[in-house]
């Protein structure tokens, strides 16, 4: 997984996430990687509109956003 979020800021392609947070609750997120660590990444989340910390291990699913998508959307 972490090698498909470098892979996504290097050439600056958005991903849509399935993510659990703290509270159990899932959601589903498109979002754009700006800096990867070890245990977290930081990324600018569509969904709230801002950049956000998320933590690898409550990543459930990354799918790439394919550009034929991106441009229907």
């Amino acid at each position: 997984m972490r090698n498909q979020l470098v892979k996504s800021m290097k050439y600056n392609e958005s991903l849509d996430m399935m993510y659990k947070a703290n509270d159990g609750q899932i959601s589903k997120r498109r979002i754009r990687v700006l800096d990867v660590g070890e245990v977290s990444f930081r990324a600018y989340c569509f969904l709230r509109k801002s950049n956000r910390t998320f933590t690898n291990d409550n990543v459930l699913a990354l799918v790439p956003i394919i550009i034929k998508e991106r441009s229907v959307i």
